[in-house]
């Protein structure tokens, strides 16, 4: 059996999550610190705050959103010979890592001075693949454990998700990076228009209207 990248994230992201919750030391080490990455160059800290959470809850809900959509995404969708085909993985880990580090741009350029200032969590890249996701089958959904009977089109649990993200960002508090999911969104958004534009061969403006005027989301046709 290979296991996906999708569910290597999600092990490693649990593994890690579990240290940092466990260590001081660790949290510390790869947590979010504009600080130490503008003064000691540990620019490393832009990934690794993806694989830590604040708690349980954050990473259980982190990590079934990215399962949710990661999954679909990575194997089924831009491997799609329509999308990327054999490179399809290769994007899947570009917009992935790339949700990482340009939803956290905005909060080094803002608190690269700030000492008191800490964030972690995968929300950038989790946000980065659900939107992702959206622009290709908007209504393919995410699922609880709990309630499997239930699920939830991915277009109205994208907008769900940043009305929810917006709130909470602006009510602050807590080292959970809510405007990431923003800026994760806007990242996915434009990073799959763009090299799909440029190296799918499909007009992703009549595929989206296309699926939401389709019962079940399906796999296109090539143009």
């Amino acid at each position: 059996m290979v296991l996906s990248i999708t569910i290597i994230i999600t092990a490693l992201t649990c593994i890690a999550s579990y240290g940092a919750l466990s260590s001081q030391k660790v949290m510390d080490d790869l947590i979010f610190y504009p600080p130490a990455i503008k003064y000691n160059k540990q620019w490393y800290r832009f990934i690794t705050h993806g694989f830590i959470h604040a708690d349980y809850p954050h990473l259980i809900f982190n990590m079934i959103a990215l399962y949710s959509f990661g999954q679909l995404l990575e194997t089924q969708l831009f491997t799609h010979h329509c999308y990327f085909g054999s490179m399809g993985k290769l994007f899947f880990v570009l917009l992935y890592i790339g949700g990482l580090i340009v939803a956290s741009i905005p909060d080094y350029i803002k608190h690269q001075n700030s000492s008191h200032y800490r964030s972690l969590g995968a929300s950038g890249a989790v946000s980065a693949v659900i939107f992702a996701c959206i622009v290709l089958v908007p209504k393919s959904g995410i699922g609880f454990p709990m309630i499997p009977s239930i699920r939830i089109p991915g277009y109205i649990f994208g907008v769900v998700y940043l009305v929810a993200s917006a709130y909470l960002d602006k009510r602050g508090g807590g080292r959970i990076n809510h405007g990431a999911h923003l800026w994760g969104a806007l990242f996915g958004l434009v990073f799959t228009i763009a090299t799909l534009t440029w190296f799918g061969q499909i007009n992703l403006w009549d595929n989206f209207w296309d699926q939401l005027k389709a019962s079940d989301p399906y796999l296109p046709a090539c143009d």
